[in-house]
């Protein structure tokens, strides 16, 4: 899986670490350039420096082929137009972190639905240690083949559930209304603006994608077939880096000379 984040903050670089660790090719987009000469002599991932609002920035660490962009700056306006200038060049999916509650709703209005608030979802394990129970690890109970997906409904969609035509093996189990939660069965009737979320096979993933997020499923023909190289595939070049790329970084290049190669 390929990720970029937007933001080198302490959420952004734990969050990152534990990807790497599990063999997934990470991109960090931070304006400090201190901070990334710092990052890059601990971190085996690419850094691009730059202000990642700017869709010149966002294009070159090519949407089409990237599986999650994450906006987790300090700065709740900087995270929401990071994240709408993401999805107008076509990243799979978005995450959106926000400290005020009070852009929930906007985000939510502007079709941002993975939209995080830190701040709230400390303060709901708080109160769960205090009242006796602890929150489980998602990790935990889905296993093998079980996956979430969540979509934001539209007017074509404000129908009951059985109406919704879900694929086999995939069932919608809650939603969100006005930041409510409540169970969903096949007779909850569904308005404009719910947040749904299923339970399905990994199998139905591509057609799931496909019918709620179209525009990000779609991938650009010219990009088609351009990869970086996997990290093992990395281990078996033993060519020394060229003298004009970075050694700082461990994967010895960055997203802009990556580019300049590809030109």
């Amino acid at each position: 899986m390929r990720t970029v984040f937007v933001g080198a903050g302490n959420v952004s670089i734990g969050t990152a670490k534990a990807l790497i660790k599990k063999g997934h090719e990470v991109i960090i987009i931070e304006t400090d350039k201190a901070k990334i000469d710092e990052l890059s002599e601990e971190m085996d991932c690419s850094f691009l420096q730059g202000d990642g609002s700017q869709p010149n920035i966002l294009r070159e660490v090519n949407p089409a082929q990237t599986d999650i962009l994450y906006c987790l700056t300090d700065s709740d306006q900087a995270n929401v137009i990071a994240s709408l200038v993401g999805r107008s060049l076509g990243f799979k999916r978005i995450v959106t972190s926000i400290r005020d509650p009070q852009f929930e709703g906007i985000c939510h209005e502007l079709g941002l639905s993975d939209t995080i608030i830190p701040s709230r979802t400390i303060s709901r394990y708080l109160v769960d240690l205090v009242g006796g129970t602890e929150t489980v690890d998602l990790s935990t109970v889905i296993k093998d083949e079980a996956r979430f997906f969540t979509f934001t409904v539209k007017e074509e969609n404000a129908v009951p559930v059985k109406e919704l035509k879900l694929p086999a093996e995939a069932r919608a189990i809650c939603y969100y209304r006005e930041g409510r939660f409540s169970h969903a069965d096949e007779e909850t009737k569904l308005q404009n603006g719910d947040e749904v979320v299923v339970l399905t096979h990994s199998k139905n993933m591509p057609a799931l994608q496909e019918r709620w997020q179209p525009q990000s499923a779609q991938e650009e023909p010219t990009e088609r077939g351009k990869r970086k190289e996997t990290p093992a595939e990395k281990g078996k070049s033993k060519e020394a880096p060229p003298d004009n790329v970075s050694r700082e970084n461990p994967r010895g290049r960055t997203e802009r000379e990556s580019e300049k190669d590809r030109r």
